[in-house]
């Protein structure tokens, strides 16, 4: 098949519904032919056709680093690099894409997960100083969705690497989806010092758009921050 035509099958097929019955029609496909695809994908206008690209791109890559770890590699690294001033890009999804497939393939994860948190921080002339901050902030919602992603699915990874500390000041950010990010993987983390500013947010009525299992919702800051400070705890 030719990879204008497969990349033709692939969108059309990430625009349905239903995520289940396309992961199952894309493991018929080449893993990496799919990949080469999927990063067309994950940064597509259509919101449905990128967040489904996401997850086709968690299960592909787990897919083909059981195959060849090195090959799971390269994308990790294609996606870092999408991130780089030096890149010319933007990396329109990336941060969500390797979160994605962190939580697919405990591999992948062990070796990358201190990059994924690196992007929250600030760079700075100490050694230990080695930030990557993200300064967008749609990217800023894509990379605390993937920490609020890994928080739910491998919560070790991220337990004493400090990201508590470094999720806080999001959570005053004057982006909605930010804010609303923030307060999902603030919840998700059990972060006891985020009660008081998930308090303040309480009365927050801007709307955020978030996905999960394969859907997209349309909840409210102070919806996420009720459910945070449920998950937190007294």
């Amino acid at each position: 098949m030719s990879s204008r035509r497969l990349k033709r099958e692939v969108l059309a097929l990430l625009a349905e519904p239903d995520l289940e019955a396309i992961l199952a029609r894309l493991r018929q496909y080449p893993a990496k032919d799919v990949v080469n695809v999927l990063f067309s994908a994950i940064c597509h206008t259509d919101e449905l056709v990128r967040w489904h690209g996401i997850s086709a791109m968690g299960e592909m890559v787990a897919r083909l680093a059981d195959q060849d770890m090195e090959e799971g590699r390269i994308i990790m690294r294609r996606l870092l690099w999408s991130l780089n001033d030096e890149s010319g890009g933007i990396g329109w999804g990336a941060p969500e894409a390797m979160a994605e497939i962190m939580v697919h393939h405990r591999g992948l994860a062990d070796e990358y997960v201190h990059m994924l948190i690196s992007y929250m921080r600030e760079d700075g002339e100490e050694i230990w100083q080695d930030g990557n901050f993200l300064e967008h902030e749609l990217l800023q919602r894509g990379l605390l969705w993937g920490i609020a992603r890994l928080a739910g699915s491998r919560p070790d990874l991220l337990a004493g690497r400090g990201v508590g500390d470094e999720i806080l000041p999001y959570l005053g950010s004057p982006d909605a989806g930010v804010r609303g990010m923030a307060a999902l993987a603030a919840g998700r983390l059990g972060l006891a010092a985020a009660r008081r500013p998930l308090q303040e947010l309480l009365a927050d009525r801007a709307e955020v758009r978030l996905y999960e299992e394969g859907r997209i919702r349309t909840l409210t800051v102070a919806g996420l921050a009720r459910d945070a400070l449920a998950a937190i705890g007294p």
